[in-house]
């Protein structure tokens, strides 16, 4: 009994922990591969190595084996799926578990060709490498690629390139690839793969909290919610924020700030200087705001010019003169 007492009293003054979370990664292979091919994965828990730890595998809801590694030696197209694993390690107390890792889909294509677009999103303004690949790698004389039903280029290497990226080149892209046999023409199409484009930083949505119980009853809330999607760390956001087009304070790295209850229409401004990016919101209106006017007399026509002047910003050069 006192050592049950003892032990009870000794875990509830152990310090809280974030759960671990299990790493799958895919180390040989792609996540597009013929059937017949070979994909490994890997499973990890961040942080201190242990030998300790064992790795569960999944597919979907299906438990599968239980190893550092998983391997399909010879893939079949049955056995396309989302695979995610999970680590476990046996201490005095009991089992521990961390979360699931997140999944990667593997897809085993049955047929002749397929195409390997980036498993991530690609941002505006990157370049993305499509490779058109033909089962049993002949040498290709003509490949083709195609978004949407419309032919994109034109070449005869296996490897397309497409540059400086907009969010209009979101969509599902395909590949014709031919070859010359023994006395005739080859050609085959592969299946349609899906590609994302995201903004590097998204445009910003200004809410306001008019009640809340932290701050004075004759102040609310503004907060900027905006989402920065880079490859490398940079430095911090600069928020600033706009009262009917005027500023209401200096830059700072907070995404919220309080002000006086005042009705008007608000904006928010996220800028990453070393990126040269700035992006403004949509106005939000609060109080007795009515059409294109508001409440404030003093500011009634510099209100007007102002909104008319930020419906007509569309890039991040014209959100200069606000900055």
């Amino acid at each position: 009994r006192d050592v049950l007492t003892y032990l009870s009293t000794f875990l509830q003054v152990l310090p809280m922990r974030a759960p671990l979370k299990a790493v799958a990664e895919l180390v040989d292979g792609g996540p597009r591969i013929f059937s017949g091919e070979r994909v490994r994965l890997k499973c990890s828990v961040p942080g201190k190595v242990s030998a300790e730890w064992r790795y569960q595998w999944f597919r979907g809801g299906e438990q599968l084996q239980e190893s550092e590694y998983f391997v399909l030696w010879k893939a079949r197209p049955q056995q396309s799926g989302k695979y995610y694993c999970q680590g476990l390690r046996t201490t005095w107390i009991s089992t521990q578990h961390t979360l699931h890792s997140l999944p990667i889909e593997i897809e085993v294509d049955g047929g002749w060709a397929i195409l390997q677009a980036p498993p991530l999103p690609m941002l505006v303004g990157e370049t993305m490498t499509l490779m058109c690949r033909v089962r049993g790698n002949p040498r290709l004389t003509e490949v083709i690629l195609y978004k949407d039903g419309v032919e994109l280029q034109r070449q005869s290497g296996p490897e397309l390139c497409v540059t400086n990226l907009t969010l209009q080149q979101h969509g599902s892209y395909w590949c014709r690839a031919s070859w010359d046999g023994r006395r005739q023409t080859n050609s085959v199409i592969s299946v349609a793969a899906s590609v994302s484009i995201i903004e590097v930083l998204t445009e910003p949505m200004l809410e306001i909290v008019p009640n809340d119980p932290l701050i004075h009853k004759d102040r609310m809330l503004l907060v900027c919610h905006v989402q920065l999607n880079a490859r490398e760390p940079v430095s911090h956001i600069h928020y600033y924020f706009y009262q009917d087009g005027l500023s209401l304070g200096l830059a700072s790295s907070q995404d919220r700030v309080t002000v006086l209850r005042d009705s008007g229409r608000y904006w928010c401004k996220a800028s990453i200087p070393t990126l040269g990016l700035k992006r403004l919101s949509e106005p939000v209106p609060y109080g007795r705001v009515t059409g294109e006017h508001s409440e404030h007399t003093r500011n009634q026509q510099k209100i007007v010019v102002m909104q008319s002047l930020f419906r007509r910003i569309h890039n991040a050069d014209q959100w200069r003169q606000f900055g």
